[in-house]
């Protein structure tokens, strides 16, 4: 059954962007294997003072994605994403409780965790309602533009560490991951009293060695907005499913049902025709232009350097290419460094703009190694989530 499409509405918030912006406190850091040319782009990009506020109450703010120059989002330009209000956690007080359908149930403070095998893995972590401003008619949640998402260094201890502690019980399909952050959805659809932010991972993907428990974010302890003092990090999939301020894991024996698994971050899926609610789950493959930015004054019959990057959850890249004639015709862009899984990768592309001035339209289209391409329409069977749908940048050559 083919679904009706959504119109789309391509408007950048230009006064957001200039007028949205705050200082955020958290300092950037610069990872040890960072180039020479990375470690000077990063002391350039602390120039920015801070990030686009899309909400002050829950904290909500953007990553301002025209400025995307390297790989590693430093720590005060990482997009921050909250539920409810930040919680006022006391390390020296904080537990992790792991049980359920488990041998024994333990607890470990965050000085245990630190003194556990650590593992660091890079992943980009964008949010599911990523790109809902372009949505129209205009939809409920946060006006995400481009930058519900971010790229990292994480640090921390493999999930199954944890999980293989407590001792798995044979018939575990779920490991539930509980935050320590909780109150009340009075909206439609509303919350059953107080609960608290937790998500579901399936126990074969739990125990692949890439998930983590995390406590730093490049290099540094994470900060209040980030998690601290420890968070899930789940690569590939969208952050909701990287819980902050962890508090609590448990092994279930039958598929997690909670809000935030079933309500709200779930989009219809089409079983033998009929939809089914089911649980957002994998990045979908995406690309975004960067510079130039929407209504950029370009100038005519020189050369300008087209930039932005792309990812896909479970898969590298394996090509990117732009358009800057409505989709009428594909040219290659050239991918930037190593694919790194589960990390987005930076792309360029001259175009030689036209002598003949006016408005023109650039998109980008990303194309994964399992042969998944961004698609032109939004599906409307996704609600307001992966919206991964090619988004068009006007531009005026002058």
């Amino acid at each position: 059954m083919k679904n009706d499409k959504t119109s789309q509405n391509y408007t950048l918030n230009r006064r957001n962007f200039v007028t949205g912006i705050i200082p955020v406190i958290a300092g950037a850091t610069i990872p040890s294997w960072a180039s020479a040319k990375e470690i000077q782009q990063t002391r350039e990009d602390n120039d920015f003072p801070g990030l686009i506020t899309r909400e002050k109450k829950p904290l909500n703010m953007e990553f301002p994605f025209p400025t995307l120059k390297n790989r590693i989002t430093p720590n005060n330009q990482f997009f921050i994403r909250s539920h409810f209000n930040i919680p006022n956690i006391d390390a020296t007080n904080w537990e992790l409780e792991i049980g359920g359908n488990t041998n024994h149930v333990i607890k470990i403070n965050l000085s245990e965790l630190k003194k556990l095998p650590a593992k660091k893995v890079m992943a980009t972590i964008e949010c599911a309602g990523n790109g809902r401003a372009n949505l129209a008619p205009k939809v409920k949640g946060l006006g995400w533009e481009q930058g519900g998402i971010s790229n990292a260094e994480w640090t921390g201890v493999p999930l199954s560490v944890l999980l293989k502690k407590a001792g798995i019980k044979v018939g575990t399909v779920d490991i539930i991951l509980e935050g320590n952050d909780e109150g009340m959805i009075t909206e439609e659809p509303k919350s059953p009293g107080k609960i608290k932010f937790a998500r579901s991972i399936p126990l074969n993907i739990a125990m692949q060695d890439h998930i983590i428990i995390a406590y730093e974010m490049n290099g540094k302890p994470l900060s209040a907005e980030h998690g601290f003092p420890a968070r899930a990090i789940i690569p590939g999939w969208y952050g909701m499913a990287s819980v902050k301020w962890l508090m609590k894991i448990t092994a279930s024996e039958k598929p997690f049902d909670g809000y935030w698994q079933t309500i709200e971050y779930a989009y219809w899926k089409r079983v033998e025709g009929l939809p089914t609610l089911t649980p957002v789950t994998t990045t979908l493959v995406k690309s975004e232009i960067s510079r130039p930015v929407l209504f950029e004054a370009v100038p005519a019959g020189k050369p300008y350097q087209v930039r932005g990057a792309g990812w896909s959850g479970d898969s590298n890249l394996s090509k990117v290419e732009i358009s800057t004639d409505k989709g009428n015709s594909w040219q290659p862009a050239k991918l930037i460094g190593p694919a790194i899984p589960f990390a987005w990768q930076l792309f360029e592309f001259e175009w030689v703009v036209p002598a003949k001035t006016g408005r023109y339209s650039l998109m980008a289209r990303a194309t994964d190694q399992n042969g998944k391409t961004q698609p032109m329409e939004h599906d409307l069977d996704r609600r307001t989530y992966m919206v991964n749908f090619i988004s068009p940048i006007d531009v005026d050559v002058i």
